[in-house]
């Protein structure tokens, strides 16, 4: 079965489970009335189905490849590509300043959803670039941004983001890349970097760098960081790219999936470089890029998810073995557990997505408003969004190799590229073990107000169920105690046994999210009722086992040596 983009479900979260309206209603975002949502919404569904779907195959059986220094994209790409840019899509939440659309990020997470569930190898390069240009436009000078913005957000030039070096993963702060000034203004930059995701491309006129290095009188650590423009192509004073810079590909990745992304190492040799933002605060520029693009592998994650569901549920209708309880000859979803997993698949996606777009959301209001308890709503569903998303796009891509039988296990029944893909999406900046860490630790230093303000709305809405779905509103808000119970008590953990149960305690803080979503749904719409019963019943138990580990504390963990580990 082709895949569909999800306008339907979508457009059905942000009417009626995380209140997009509110969004609507502020001067900052009044233009994105229900008639251009709809419309916006729709055509991104129709290039997402019909351009960029059908490319995705291709993308995994042909890879980008490096021929003489340069890299060769799969063939579709260029035209996928040029479908996105002339569309407006590459800069759809940019500022109109510069010739963006300025829609609020709720709109173009949707849009991320879709386009990552047709093919998400060609479409990480449009997603780099939105990383980049809200780097820039938060952090760049007037003269970068004049410069560069225009001609990123029209999709003629395409953005990375350069961090990680062989050394340097996870600890940023041990990268050896220098930043040497030139007495112009400008940088020589030197050094290497790895993973760098299209580091290179035919598809675009200049491929434009944001590069962490460290200046001569820099301090060791993350505090010494600075962040620099380095394009590939030299631009003159009206724009035009000029002269070759000095960088290079070394490499390409040879990965396990998305193999039409390329995946490169990146050579510097006193390649010439602008400063972004201020000496040694590289780190404040690079975490704007970085939150922007935990949202959007978020809905990676969903995306892949949604179209390993599509075709699993179009196996399990089609698919014939003998007799199921319902028939003598009926098709193989008619049995329990084919029925179980589509049914778990289904409701996870629907929870992954709801979260997601309720964090995109509390951007968009607190962009809005300036309000502070908004931009602390965001900044707690973020990891919660990264981390949830991206793991149930791994298990709704292996559940769907499941109900495929022998034939997932087959790679030209395509079931297993979803896996293979969706694989990056909980490494991808920075790990969900990171985003579990990130949540227990600086989002709850608040002492868990904000999390407390959230239960606090999910047990409201469990108290408006109850005259018409009272079982259902019950265990939500039986479950929201136990979530408070379990914040609580984490608050009052050292940090080391806070990290100890983070990513349980994410995985609990989701389930009971995503219950709430279903809850929201069903009150909305009573036909949903089914999918939100086995949410409830059958999946948000869970919460109780996860939420029960981070009590153990970190001392369980240690006490095993390596040796132990080993045995």
């Amino acid at each position: 079965m082709p895949y569909r983009a999800p306008v339907r479900d979508i457009r059905f979260i942000l009417d009626h489970v995380v209140g997009f309206s509110r969004v609507a209603a502020t001067a900052r975002f009044a233009e994105a009335t229900p008639d251009m949502v709809q419309a916006i919404l729709t055509e991104a569904g129709r290039i997402a189905t019909d351009v960029l779907a059908p490319l995705n195959r291709a993308g995994d059986l042909h890879p980008a490849r490096l021929e003489n220094g340069a890299v060769v994209s799969t063939p579709g790409f260029a035209e996928g590509y040029r479908a996105l840019a002339e569309g407006g899509w590459v800069g759809m939440a940019a500022s109109p300043d510069f010739g963006g659309m300025g829609l609020p990020i709720a709109l173009a997470t949707a849009v991320d959803d879709m386009m990552s569930g047709a093919c998400l190898a060609l479409h990480l390069k449009p997603v780099l670039s939105k990383g980049q240009i809200e780097a820039l436009e938060h952090h760049a000078s007037d003269e970068l941004k004049a410069l560069y913005l225009p001609k990123l957000i029209s999709g003629e030039w395409s953005g990375t983001m350069n961090l990680t070096e062989p050394q340097a993963g996870t600890d940023v702060g041990a990268l050896r890349t220098r930043a040497e000034p030139l007495g112009d203004g400008t940088y020589a930059i030197s050094g290497q970097k790895i993973y760098i995701t299209w580091g290179d491309s035919d598809l675009v006129s200049n491929v434009c760098h944001l590069v962490l290095a460290r200046l001569p009188d820099a301090t060791e650590g993350t505090k010494g960081i600075s962040l620099f423009m380095v394009p590939k192509f030299l631009p003159d004073a009206a724009g035009n790219p000029g002269p070759r810079n000095a960088l290079r590909v070394v490499s390409l990745e040879h990965k396990l999936g998305i193999h039409g992304s390329p995946t490169c190492v990146m050579q510097y040799d006193r390649a010439r470089g602008w400063l972004v933002g201020g000496p040694h605060r590289g780190m404040a520029a690079m975490f704007t890029m970085m939150n922007n693009a935990r949202l959007s592998v978020a809905v990676q994650g969903v995306g892949l998810a949604e179209a390993a569901l599509q075709q699993a549920l179009a196996h399990a209708t089609d698919r014939h073995q003998g007799a199921t309880p319902l028939a003598k000859d009926g098709p193989i979803l008619d049995h329990a557990d084919v029925r179980r997993m589509l049914a778990t698949m289904r409701a996870k996606v629907f929870a992954a997505r709801a979260i997601a777009l309720a964090c995109a959301v509390a951007i968009d209001m607190a962009t809005a408003t300036g309000e502070a308890h908004w931009q602390a709503r965001a900044a707690l569903l973020t990891p919660v969004a990264k981390a949830f998303g991206t793991d149930i796009g791994c298990e709704v891509a292996s559940l769907g190799i499941q109900v495929h039988g022998g034939m997932g296990y087959v790679e030209a029944t395509g079931a297993a590229q979803f896996l293979r893909d969706a694989r990056i999406t909980p490494i991808y900046e920075g790990t969900n073990g990171i985003q579990a860490m990130d949540l227990v630790g600086r989002k709850l230093a608040d002492g868990g107000d904000a999390a407390f303000r959230l239960i606090d709305e999910v047990q409201q809405r469990a108290e408006v169920a109850r005259n018409t779905l009272p079982d259902l509103a019950g265990e939500v808000r039986q479950a929201a105690d136990a979530l408070r119970w379990a914040t609580g008590a984490l608050v009052q953990q050292a940090s080391n046994d806070r990290f100890a149960g983070a990513v349980p305690y994410l995985h609990g803080f989701a389930l009971v999210l995503g219950a709430d979503a279903h809850l929201a749904a069903t009150l909305a719409d009573p036909a949903r009722e089914p999918l939100a019963r086995f949410f409830i019943r059958r999946l948000l138990p869970e919460h109780l086992a996860l939420l029960a580990q981070t009590r153990e504390g970190a001392a369980g963990l240690y006490a095993l040596s390596a040796k132990d580990l080993a045995a």
